[in-house]
């Protein structure tokens, strides 16, 4: 289908992760991917991190920076990736206490100067998406539109969870459609077709995979990054089945 690198989002191997940073990172190289997402750096420094993953011979995609974070240590963390030769970093959760409509129109403006910084330094902010950002505001628009229709396309993208748009009931190529080359990362996950709509290894639930696929190349997706926030497997299971069905598709 494409030539789109996949990556693991490591928040999927977090317990491992806390036991054996280095290890678990060999791992994830033996199964065949092609980069990683961080969501911390399993207490080494940006130092220990950038030797380790070029000994191993894994690229770092992205950085998920809590909110607060990029609010008060920005600069700190563009020197960061770029120490660590990463070209995206990602706001990647709204806690429950900041989700009202106020919350969102000061988030806006935050995002679009935050980006714009990040855009002159050669860095690509962008924005991770729930379910709860398509919870429709005052004006009857969703969340997560509002966020992309009022912030500068050129300081802030993005990241597309393909789980949580399913699971909200929306299509996640009319995203990919809507954001035309606005969508760098795609997180890619599978949902069971039952009523629990629970999270599932890609090919085995009703998200329209294929689909997805097919629209990374016209989309300007730049990376598929699987993320597998629980499972019933162990998460080398979950993460191998998935990474196996992708390399199948995408090589069909």
């Amino acid at each position: 289908m494409t030539n789109i690198p996949i990556a693991l989002q490591m928040y999927t191997l977090r317990d491992g992760s806390e036991r054996d940073f280095s290890g678990t990172l060999r791992k994830v190289k033996e199964l065949g991917f092609d980069g990683v997402e961080f969501a911390g750096f399993g207490g080494m420094s940006v130092l220990e991190v950038k030797a380790l993953i070029e000994e191993i011979g894994l690229q770092a995609v992205a950085c998920h920076i809590p909110l607060n974070e990029l609010k008060n240590n920005l600069y700190q963390v563009i020197e960061d990736l770029k120490t660590l030769d990463c070209r995206y970093v990602v706001c990647p959760y709204l806690m429950p206490d900041s989700r009202t409509e106020a919350d969102y129109n000061a988030l806006i403006p935050f995002l679009d100067h935050a980006g714009e910084i990040c855009c002159n330094e050669g860095i690509t902010l962008c924005y991770h998406n729930h379910d709860f950002e398509l919870d429709k505001l005052s004006d009857g628009k969703m969340a997560l539109e509002t966020i992309f229709d009022k912030t500068q396309s050129e300081n802030v993208k993005a990241e597309l969870d393909v789980y949580w748009l399913t699971k909200a009931g929306e299509n996640p190529v009319n995203w990919m459609k809507r954001y035309q080359n606005r969508t760098p990362l795609i997180h890619l996950k599978d949902m069971t077709l039952n009523e629990e709509g629970f999270f599932a290894e890609l090919g085995t639930g009703g998200v329209d995979i294929e689909a997805i696929l097919d629209h990374g190349e016209k989309a300007g997706v730049q990376w598929w990054i699987i993320e597998q926030d629980v499972s019933r497997l162990t998460p080398f299971e979950s993460i191998e089945i998935s990474i196996n069905y992708l390399k199948q598709k995408l090589e069909g």
